[in-house]
């Protein structure tokens, strides 16, 4: 495997699942298989668990991890082409990746949405250029438009806990102070569109996802309908995808309570964290007995190893040829 990005890029799913449990069971199997390798984890937006998890996945795999916060540890990149160089960055991305890329085997790359171009941000500029560029095989942190390894571990999580073979699983919009990317919504709806599961998303008017990822999957307006009989509530605040990057609501009516959860088949609560308490979700739900945040914070080191693992089976496969 040479990116990681969408759920397609890991191949069989039931697979990978599989491998979870496995990494998950005997995280120290493979360290072999990372001996000498070295992992390149690059920020250019803040991470705690994304930051943690992946240098605890490729110390688990034997790997060499360098992080580095570009903002603070290096110099500032340009990304436009054709710009005369002239202000505060003195670098260009397309001299900064190949030199990352000989200097490791694989980078980790988190770069959010900006919410100044719909279209910029869409197409992935700066995730795709270090695929275009660094000659190793790239790992999405979350970008623009996705998160895949948080989706990844959501849908473990999932796995784990679920007590019926098809679950209902609920992803709900909340209410929060700022604009937040559709990254994590837009990868939880498009791995779980490729789990066993039966998805619907509720959110107020305008919060619409991109077409791409909500084609196919059950969109129920009202939350408390949304909630019967679910299994699993995933709660999560996007800003709007159709009038770009804008807060159109903060209506606390959206908060997950307690009241709501009754309405579930006795839910877990999910959310990626960090939460916005008493915004996002009640003190009462998150810190209830059916709240599993915590175990699936814990999955995002096995999402992690399990993408590193096969992209170093792809290296090492390259390196025998």
């Amino acid at each position: 495997m040479k990116r990681f990005l969408t759920p397609e890029d890991i191949g069989s799913l039931s697979k990978a699942l599989d491998d979870a449990r496995n990494a998950k069971n005997n995280p120290y199997a493979d360290q072999a298989l990372g001996r000498n390798k070295t992992l390149l984890l690059l920020f250019f937006n803040s991470s705690l668990r994304t930051r943690l998890s992946s240098q605890r996945a490729g110390y688990n795999l034997g790997m060499n991890v360098i992080v580095m916060d570009i903002n603070k540890d290096g110099w500032q990149l340009e990304t436009e082409f054709g710009v005369v160089m002239n202000g505060d960055k003195p670098e260009h991305i397309r001299e900064a990746v190949p030199v990352m890329g000989r200097y490791c085997d694989i980078i980790g790359v988190r770069s959010f949405a900006k919410f100044e171009n719909k279209e910029e941000d869409y197409s992935e500029k700066i995730l795709n250029q270090f695929i275009e560029l660094s000659g190793v095989p790239v790992i999405s942190l979350e970008s623009a438009t996705r998160h895949p390894l948080q989706a990844f571990a959501d849908l473990f999580t999932i796995e784990e806990y679920k007590t019926v073979e098809r679950p209902k699983v609920v992803l709900t919009w909340a209410p929060h102070p700022r604009a937040l990317p559709q990254a994590v919504p837009n990868s939880f709806v498009e791995w779980m569109k490729k789990g066993d599961v039966d998805l619907v998303v509720t959110h107020p008017e305008g919060y619409d996802l991109a077409p791409e990822f909500m084609d196919g999957v059950k969109y129920e307006p009202d939350q408390k309908k949304a909630f019967e009989g679910a299994d699993f509530i995933y709660a999560k605040n996007w800003a709007s995808y159709t009038d770009y990057g804008k807060i159109l609501s903060t209506d606390r009516s959206w908060t997950v309570d307690e009241e709501k959860m009754a309405l579930t088949n006795n839910a877990k609560f999910m959310h990626c964290l960090p939460v916005r308490r008493n915004m996002i979700v009640t003190d009462g739900v998150i810190d209830g007995p059916n709240s599993i945040v915590i175990d699936e914070a814990a999955n995002r080191v096995v999402s992690a190893q399990v993408v590193l693992k096969r992209m170093l089976q792809y290296i090492a496969e390259e390196e025998d040829l």
